[in-house]
């Protein structure tokens, strides 16, 4: 199911229909991708009966002209929280990828009613690591992912655009170097790190740092995966999810 907000944003819907109020997962994408590349997550989450929500964040995938230009984090998680409310759904558990970790921290320090978990997977940009170095591991980290993302993703470029797609990393590197640590430290909900053992973008030292920022944060790896571990091991993922979700605030997942 596709539902879609005025101003065209694109939202794909899986397990049953969001209602006023009715707990829900929400799937945030990447830099100048869409929702597709979280469909095989999607489906085994709303398999266990929760709405699962995935929307492509304007300027991007079916979003794409819902923005006349590529917003930067700040904005996109303020279209996300706009977005919430036209919905009327109550606090989500938040799951992001990559850059889209940025603006999920984003969400939930800003407003933080909407977020009851929040869930991070190979979270980037490390703040420690500078551009050239950060380009150099998503292209080392290309190989290691299953070939059918790379066609999706080379796809969902394409449908952004290369220029827009070069202005949101330097948003996401902007955002990195002055808000994303700040942000996560004003995190409320309690956090999952999640990196694939794999993941060259997401280290060890800073996904353990990330988790260490927010107020009740811990961590879990996936085996054979890379950066994007919800892809590659959606089985695994899920039940990451899943637990942590079960978890009390504070319990180590």
């Amino acid at each position: 199911m596709e539902l879609t907000t005025r101003g065209g944003f694109s939202t794909r819907v899986f397990g049953t229909p969001p209602r006023a109020g009715q707990p829900a997962l929400v799937l945030v994408h990447g830099l100048g991708l869409s929702g597709r590349y979280f469909v095989p997550l999607a489906r085994r989450l709303a398999a266990q009966g929760p709405t699962v929500l995935v929307p492509d964040l304007p300027g991007n995938g079916r979003s794409r002209a819902a923005a006349r230009r590529a917003p930067d984090i700040t904005r996109h998680a303020r279209a996300l929280a706009h977005w919430h409310r036209r919905l009327t759904l109550g606090p989500v558990v938040l799951v992001a990828n990559s850059v889209g970790c940025q603006t999920a921290a984003a969400l939930a320090a800003e407003h933080p009613h909407t977020v009851s978990r929040l869930v991070l997977i190979g979270p980037a940009l490390d703040p420690a690591v500078p551009a050239r170095h950060q380009v150099l591991r998503l292209v080392e980290d290309a190989p290691r992912e299953p070939l059918r993302l790379f066609g999706i993703a080379v796809s969902d470029y394409v449908v952004t655009g290369p220029a827009r797609c070069a202005v949101e990393f330097r948003h996401a590197l902007r955002d990195a170097a002055d808000s994303f640590e700040a942000r996560l430290a004003r995190v409320q909900a309690p956090t999952l790190v999640v990196r694939g053992a794999g993941d060259p973008l997401a280290s060890p030292a800073w996904t353990r740092r990330a988790a260490l920022l927010t107020g009740d944060g811990r961590t879990a790896e996936i085996a054979g995966a890379a950066h994007a571990a919800h892809y590659s091991a959606p089985d695994a993922t899920a039940a990451l999810i899943r637990k942590f979700t079960a978890d009390g605030p504070g319990e180590p997942s």
